[in-house]
């Protein structure tokens, strides 16, 4: 069933139940009442990441209170999203579009990753959850991804599960076509890592191409800034191995 575009969403971290209101909190009614100008009786969508979908009657017990009623489920909670994106953080305007674009693009899990030439940093791993909420909220979206604390690359290539295949986005690659390795995948558990501005050192690259679970794909044959490359690869890794096949 295809998300409802007309109607308001909201994400709530309470159990959705129906006809068990729900109180907001000082953001939310803020938003609701001041910002959006909702109405008693204003109907809009509500959603937790476990239990779908609702369709929700708004009521103002007080003039500074917000009650949600859920009234009928209208889309079932979806299995979460197996893709798992790997980046190293950006400066701070780039990497919120980053995480929103992931979000949007189908990724399930988000990991920071600290590369040797990575030129952002994690200041609140809070900052990113809220950008990938709001980004669920203005897609349709049901499951909210995974936010994972800060690994080095090393590290985390130390403790991966190998049962889990990594495509990287390489610059160096002798081709220009990403699809040929793609299709040769055998897997459909996946993770994709885009690396910094600056691109991946040659003692990273080496050591991502010398691991069995890691596979190097091209672009094309232009150099895209880091967020425009993990939308390229995630558009391009959905349609060949992931959830648009």
């Amino acid at each position: 069933m295809r998300a409802n575009y007309r109607m308001q969403r909201l994400y709530v971290q309470a159990d959705l139940l129906p006809e068990q209101p729900l109180e907001t909190n000082a953001e939310q009614f803020n938003y609701l009442a001041n910002v959006l100008r909702l109405a008693d009786e204003a109907e809009l969508l509500l959603f937790n990441g476990r239990d779908g979908e609702w369709r929700a009657r708004l009521a103002f017990p007080t003039r500074k209170k917000i009650l949600l009623t859920p009234v009928e489920q209208t889309r079932p909670q979806p299995a979460h999203p197996d893709l798992v994106f790997l980046f190293a953080p950006l400066k701070v305007g780039r990497m919120d579009y980053l995480i929103q674009k992931a979000v949007e693009m189908g990724a399930g899990t988000l990991q920071p990753v600290m590369t040797q030439h990575v030129q952002g940093k994690i200041t609140s791993l809070e900052r990113l959850q809220a950008n990938a909420v709001e980004a669920a909220e203005q897609c349709g979206i049901l499951a909210i991804p995974e936010m994972r604390s800060p690994q080095k690359l090393k590290t985390l290539l130390e403790t991966w599960p190998q049962d889990r295949h990594i495509v990287f986005c390489d610059e160096d690659s002798a081709t220009d076509n990403p699809l040929p390795a793609l299709q040769s995948l055998k897997t459909s558990r996946l993770a994709l890592l885009v690396g910094p501005e600056g691109g991946f050192s040659e003692e990273e690259r080496w050591l991502l191409r010398s691991l069995p679970f890691v596979t190097a794909i091209p672009l094309g044959p232009r150099i895209l800034r880091a967020d425009t490359a993990a939308v390229a690869a995630l558009a391009v890794l959905q349609a060949t191995a992931g959830d648009w096949n």
